[in-house]
C-alpha cells in the first residue's frame, strides 16, 4: 500500500539569523524566524510525511512553545518523524519539494541539501528532489519578505 502526502511551511526573513535549508547554510544577509532553526524545507518534508499517514503536522510534535524545540536543528527533527513513520511499517519512496523565493539564488545548494536530506532519511539521493524557484516578484517571496517551501512525501507499507 502506497500513501502520498504534502506538506507547506512558510517562514519570515529575520535579521540576526543564520539561513539554513536541507541542513545547509546559505550565506546570506538574513536567515529565516522560528522557534528551532527554522529550516522551511525539512519543516515542509517532515509534515508530508507526516501527512501521508495522517498524523498532522510538526507542531503537533515540536510545539514553538516549548523550550526543549528552540534552536532545534531541523535534520534532527526530520530524522525523528521518520522514524516515526518507519515505526508504523512505512518506508519512503521518494521526496519531491520546491523551495519558492526571490533571493538568494540557491542552484550552487541544491546537491548539499539533497545529500543531507538523504543521509537524515537513510535513502539514496535519487529518492530526494529539491529545486528552486523565484515568484517572478509577485506575493511575500517575491517581495524578499521570506521562503515558502512546497513538498510531497510518498511511503509504502513494508509488512501487510
Amino acid at each position: 500500500m502506497f500513501r502520498i502526502g504534502n506538506g507547506y511551511d512558510v517562514h519570515a526573513f529575520a535579521e540576526g539569523r543564520k539561513l539554513i535549508l536541507g541542513g545547509v547554510e546559505i550565506p546570506f544577509e538574513m536567515g529565516l524566524q522560528g522557534h528551532s532553526d527554522a529550516d522551511v524545507l525539512c519543516h515542509a518534508i517532515a509534515d508530508s510525511l507526516l501527512g501521508a499517514l495522517a498524523l498532522g503536522d510538526i507542531g503537533h510534535f515540536y510545539p514553538d512553545h516549548d523550550k526543549r524545540y528552540e534552536g532545534m536543528d531541523s535534520l534532527i527533527l526530520l530524522k525523528e518523524v521518520y522514524e516515526r513513520i518507519k515505526g508504523l511499517d512505512y518506508v519512503l519512496i521518494n521526496v519531491d519539494s520546491v523551495i519558492i523565493c526571490q533571493k538568494p539564488k540557491l542552484a550552487g545548494y541544491i546537491k548539499d541539501m539533497r545529500t543531507n536530506i538523504s543521509r537524515t532519511l537513510g535513502v539514496s539521493m535519487d529518492s530526494i528532489s529539491v529545486k528552486a524557484t523565484t515568484s517572478e516578484g509577485l506575493g511575500f517571496t517575491g517581495r524578499g519578505e521570506g521562503i515558502a517551501v512546497l513538498a510531497h512525501a510518498l511511503i509504502q507499507k513494508i509488512n501487510d
